[in-house]
């Protein structure tokens, strides 16, 4: 198998992707999983583009999970829906007898932005897009369903795990809440994620920490308002909440140790309403990023300790809160390297990565990895834009690689010679 580079003229990629990559099957090789996705490939690209023109916000995924569901029904797998809210599994049983359970998981929910690609089949829901590809993750696990569903070559039972609300909502917990691992046991499960930012078609697996930890937190400042031309009789918000940012930005620089990787943004700033008024309230909101708990630790408890010094030199009131969102993601050893030699197979050894490059960002799944060993991938593809951008877009040709890397996972862990 080889990965090139190719010309598409569809309206779809004419403006913003003029050339993406696709796989193409030389005559003296024998690639069973690609040729067989590949043959219903422009079925599955009119799914996600169905899926993308209709995007559903976390714990929303209504329209999307039926679509899901109905479709796995379609093919004979087993479905259980309403799993954490609107999430989907799919049990199917090989043709080989065996007793081991390989999951595959999924998200599904989109993000709340406008979006700004201009695409033939972009979003119909004024201020939803899915800007980070999920569409394209559910497109791929059906893929691999489907494949998985018609040649059964496996001992055991694989399941397919559609998630809903990852981006921050916590739509993993809820589903292992809900009894995910109990109900559906899977002695490994394997994720992955689009990625715009490595070379068209390289996959990308490492060991250890992948994805960073994440603290969401808030600052409610409370003050006393006044007339703008009168400060002296405030106790101005505005002002107390600008020493809140700038200290926060101390933490990284002055309290955690130089070798461990941290990150601590203000993202959000809300305070006021009127040219004149000095305000009575203001918020400051933003996220940790950490690969450490102990890291994390250290942010919240320097986060108490500035808004109690703020308070008492601004005479505010400070409030502050930090929820942990996202769990370290770490993949599991020899779940990453079966997951490196089965993407050896799919893209070539050339295409493989398994250098430790730890990403800031931070996935859900990790939640999932905490309670059954797996492994999670990247996969890259065209796009000149980031993930969370008003103008990504999602490169469809991909979704034969990552939809045959699920599918044989399954067939390798679940080998009948195993």
């Amino acid at each position: 198998m080889r990965l090139e580079t190719c010309l598409d003229s569809s309206p779809a990629y004419s403006a913003k992707l003029p050339f993406h990559p696709r796989v193409v099957i030389s005559s003296d090789e024998t690639m069973p999983v690609i040729e067989r996705i590949n043959h219903y490939q422009n079925e599955l690209v009119a799914i996600r583009h169905d899926l993308h023109a209709h995007p559903e916000i976390g714990f929303e995924e209504v329209r999307t999970s039926n679509i899901v569901a109905d479709l796995l029904e379609k093919w004979g797998i087993t479905v259980h829906r309403g799993i954490g809210g609107t999430g989907v599994v799919g049990e199917l049983k090989g043709r080989h007898d065996g007793n081991r359970r390989i999951g595959l998981r999924a998200d599904m929910d989109a993000l709340p932005i406008q979006e700004e690609t201009g695409l033939p089949y972009a979003s119909t829901a004024p201020g939803k897009m899915h800007a980070c590809g999920h569409d394209g993750h559910t497109t791929i696990l059906l893929g691999a369903a489907r494949y998985l569903a018609e040649t059964r070559d496996f001992a055991g039972t694989a399941v397919f795990v559609f998630q809903p609300a990852e981006e921050g909502l916590g739509g993993a917990r809820a589903m292992l809440q809900d009894g995910l691992f109990k109900k559906f046991p899977c002695d490994e499960i394997y994720g992955l994620h689009n990625a715009p930012n490595r070379k068209p078609g390289r996959v990308a697996v490492f060991p250890g920490a992948a994805m960073a930890g994440a603290d969401f937190f808030d600052f409610h400042i409370k003050g006393r308002g006044s007339h703008g031309a009168r400060p002296n009789e405030a106790r101005d918000p505005i002002i107390a909440a600008v020493a809140v940012a700038q200290a926060l930005q101390t933490i990284v620089s002055r309290n955690n140790h130089p070798r461990t990787p941290l990150v601590v943004s203000v993202t959000q700033i809300h305070a006021g309403s009127a040219y004149n008024v000095i305000p009575a309230d203001a918020t400051i909101s933003g996220t940790v990023r950490a690969f450490s708990d102990d890291a994390r630790a250290l942010v919240r408890k320097r986060m108490k300790e500035i808004a109690a010094g703020v308070a008492a030199t601004y005479g505010v009131d400070v409030e502050v809160s930090s929820r942990d969102i996202f769990t370290v993601l770490e993949n599991h050893p020899e779940q990453t390297e079966a997951y490196a030699d089965v993407a050896r197979e799919i893209v070539g050894d050339e295409n493989l990565s398994t250098a430790v490059e730890p990403v800031m960002g931070s996935e859900d799944f990790a939640d999932m990895l905490r309670v059954t060993p797996g492994a999670y991938c990247w996969v890259g593809h065209a796009c000149d834009k980031p993930v969370h951008n008003p103008e990504f877009v999602f490169d469809d040709a991909i979704i034969p690689i990552g939809a045959s890397l699920m599918a044989r996972i399954v067939e390798r862990r679940l080998s009948p010679s195993r």
